[in-house]
């Protein structure tokens, strides 16, 4: 297994879930990221870190829009599909095709299935079966991981 960019996802995994020809992978050193992200999104992307529950303003967030990766700023879930976890962390029933690449986490005794973006295999958090109707899914998903963008305002160019 090839890991990258600082974490523990295998090129293999992290090249799985990206399946748009027109987006090239990204890859930076762990300098390079901990240079354009703060400590905090830096530790749950690249380390594999947890925030704490409840901590994340986008766990309010309401309105229309797109949530992104932190790091490589590749949209990841339309807010369409967010909805009100009571986990304490931002949850969506389903992400943007192609966009993630999955694994299994043993880290706390029993299997989870984390997931990392493809683009730039940042840990944005895990996916459960007890999520809502259509998928059944949740995305549960460090706030810090992500950024919103609302409808109507231009998404910004992708990170190189």
């Amino acid at each position: 297994m090839l890991a990258f960019a600082g974490c523990g996802v295998s090129e293999e995994a992290r090249g799985a879930g990206l399946t748009d020809p027109n987006i090239e992978p990204l890859r930076k050193t762990k300098d390079e990221w901990r240079a354009l992200l703060s400590a905090a999104a830096y530790n749950v992307l690249f380390e594999e870190g947890t925030e704490r529950p409840f901590s994340s303003p986008l766990n309010a967030e309401k309105r229309d829009g797109t949530h992104l990766c932190a790091a490589c700023l590749l949209p990841l879930f339309d807010a369409r599909t967010k909805f009100e976890s009571g986990t304490g962390w931002p949850s969506f029933y389903q992400p943007i095709e192609g966009r993630l690449g999955t694994q299994r986490d043993w880290r706390l005794v029993f299997p989870r299935t984390e997931y990392h973006y493809a683009r730039c295999g940042g840990h944005q958090g895990h996916v459960f079966d007890d999520g809502p109707e259509p998928t059944g899914q949740r995305w549960c998903n460090n706030g810090v991981a992500l950024q919103f963008v609302p409808a109507g305002e231009e998404l910004p160019a992708l990170r190189t």
